[in-house]
């Protein structure tokens, strides 16, 4: 059982950065592989980044790859999804979820969820 806390969200220019965090609460957070989805008006929710728990592995989607970083501390509780150059196709909603187990790139695979956070980029 973990409770997952997105923010960071905003609106920002085409070219713009933003960082989102994701605090979670509940037992054994550093096991957790962790995942970044987002959801754009309109479509399904789709994959953007992963971490394992001991945050040696990461994996991104070929949409965002040189452009957004994942990162987590483990003694703050939080993962972080640094965003750089965006775009306005990166505007959705993002959401961050935890997985007892491996690394996937599979939402189904991810049992808990957070509220999700608004990204907007404008032209």
């Amino acid at each position: 059982q973990v409770q997952l806390v997105e923010s960071g969200g905003g609106l920002v220019q085409a070219g713009g950065s933003l960082r989102l965090s994701c605090v979670a609460s509940g037992r054994t957070f550093s096991r957790y592989t962790m995942g970044w989805f987002r959801q754009a008006p309109g479509k399904e929710r789709v994959f953007v980044a992963g971490i394992s728990w001991r945050g040696g592995g990461t994996t991104y989607a070929d949409s965002v790859k040189g452009r957004f970083t994942i990162s987590r501390d483990n003694a703050k509780n939080t993962v972080y999804l640094q965003m750089n150059s965006l775009k306005p196709e990166d505007t959705a909603v993002y959401y961050c979820a935890a997985n007892e187990l491996a690394l996937t790139i599979m939402s189904r695979s991810y049992d808990y969820w957070g509220q999700g956070t608004q990204v907007t980029v404008s032209s």
